[in-house]
Parts: C-alpha cells; structure tokens; sequence
C-alpha cells in the first residue's frame, strides 16, 4: 500500500499518539512520522498535576527528546524498550527519555539541579530487548539541537546516518537508513524536498503504532525498591520519621510511603 507522508489530517487516534511508518522503496530507508500536539498535552497535563513549570527553552528541548525518543521507537523491533539521557553542559541540565514498546509507552523529565559541570555533552542509550542483556552506549556531542545529537548517536554507535525534519511546531519526520541506503540521497535532503516526498518517492506504509504518556510508577513498586533497605536498616531509612517523600526518577510523581506501611509489605513478603 502507498501512503503519503504529508498527509494534512495529524489527528491522532483513539488510544495514543499514532507513529506510521513508511518504507522509501528505491532508496532503502525507513520513515517514521507523528504530529506531537497529543502527547505535549499529556505532558503539561502531568507537569501541571506536579505544580511545576520549566523554562521555556528548557521545555522545548524536553518535548524534542520525546519527539525523537517516539520516532526512534518506533522504527525498532516490538520487544525493545530504550532510556536515554542527554547531558548538556549549555544550558546545564539532563534530560531523561524512555520508551518501552511492548506496553506502547513513552515518559520523560529534566533535570537542572545536581547536574555535574564536567565540559562534556554525553548522550547515553540504554536499550533492553526481551531474552537479551542490556546493552549501553555513550557518545560525546556538541550543540544544543536534541535531534542532531541523536542523529550522532546514531553515526557513532549504530554507524549508520540517519535525518530528522519539522512539519511543523509539533509534527517531525525521522529517517533512518537500512541496508543498501542511497546515502547520497538521504544526506541531500531538505525541508523542501520532504514537503514534497510523497510525490517524488514511492513511500509503503509499513505500520502505524500508538504511544501513550505513562510511567507506570505507583507506591507498589516504591515499596519494592524500599523493601531490602527496610529489611536490613529501617531506621536509617526512616531515622524519626514516619513517612519517605519520593520522587520518580523517570516522571517526576510525588510519592508518600508511611512506615507503616512498608512494614506491611515486607511482613507480607
């Protein structure tokens, strides 16, 4: 079946954001596309439940990093889940994305506090897959565009290039070279020539799959990091309190874990 990639109607489905993606027959590349405006509104939706507010440019590089973090996933196999985490040294702040797409997931936050000054900009990708180990990069990048830091990430540790475009403010384009790529081509490419790819390439839609903001955090799986310290030094982890105020590494959510509770839950385990 072929599909045009400058389809004008971007709203997504029922049940999360809609990815497709669309295979450039004749030139071996792989094209995954989305318009975001979706998911940015379940991301403000959760920073307003938090009662925090980023800085503007702070919050555009967040909503890059999950546009780029989508896409990627979405062009790799089903039983693969990733994390990234973006240091920059200007602005200062790490950025931390993760998609899993056996649960059709994708989360995301920044942080600006603790944030080590070392004169290095590092992108680490760690990728799990099912009945595999998990396996890390790191590579070293410059600039502050989230997308040609990927864009290195990929040159360097999947060696192969790959090219990301705006639509629009919150519609992006992601290319990624397969076997056999015409690398010239790909590497020719401009925002002008992608206007009009659907008419100038044969694109096949290959699939189209739903993404969805969600961590998955809850206080049962607080306990269940808590629980081996509870065991072995509960007065340690809570000295005279009687309650852990958490917050999710991955999302940022707020948790309150009363020791009484806890003590439930190791004694029922």
């Amino acid at each position: 079946m072929v599909g045009a990639v400058n389809d004008p109607d971007p709203t997504p489905p029922e049940g999360g954001l809609e990815v497709r993606s669309y295979f450039v027959r004749g030139r071996n590349a792989l094209l995954t596309r989305a318009d975001f405006g979706d998911l940015y509104v379940d991301y403000y939706l959760h920073q307003g439940q938090l009662g925090a507010q980023h800085e503007p440019a702070h919050d555009e590089l967040l909503k890059q990093a999950l546009a780029a973090m989508t896409l990627h996933a979405a062009s790799r196999p089903w039983g693969e889940a990733a994390a990234w985490t973006i240091h920059f040294q200007q602005p200062l702040l790490n950025l931390f994305v993760a998609s899993d797409n056996r649960l059709g997931t994708v989360i995301g936050q920044l942080f600006t506090e603790d944030v080590k000054e070392d004169g290095r900009q590092l992108f680490v990708a760690d990728v799990v897959r099912e009945r595999a180990d998990t396996r890390r990069s790191a590579v070293e990048f410059v600039g502050t565009d989230v997308f040609r830091a990927v864009e290195e990430y990929y040159a360097q540790s999947e060696q192969r290039p790959t090219r990301f475009f705006h639509f629009g403010p919150e519609d992006f384009v992601f290319l990624s070279a397969q076997p056999q790529c015409d690398l010239t081509w790909l590497e020719s490419l401009d925002d002008a020539a992608m206007l009009t790819l659907d008419a100038t390439e044969e694109l096949s839609l290959l699939e189209t799959r739903r993404y969805r903001w969600e961590c998955g955090c809850s206080q049962e799986r607080m306990f269940a990091v808590l629980a081996s310290v509870m065991r072995q030094d509960p007065e340690g982890l809570f000295g005279a309190e009687e309650k852990l105020r958490l917050s999710c590494p991955r999302c940022g959510a707020r948790h309150t874990i009363t020791r009484e509770a806890l003590e439930a839950y190791v004694a029922g385990r």
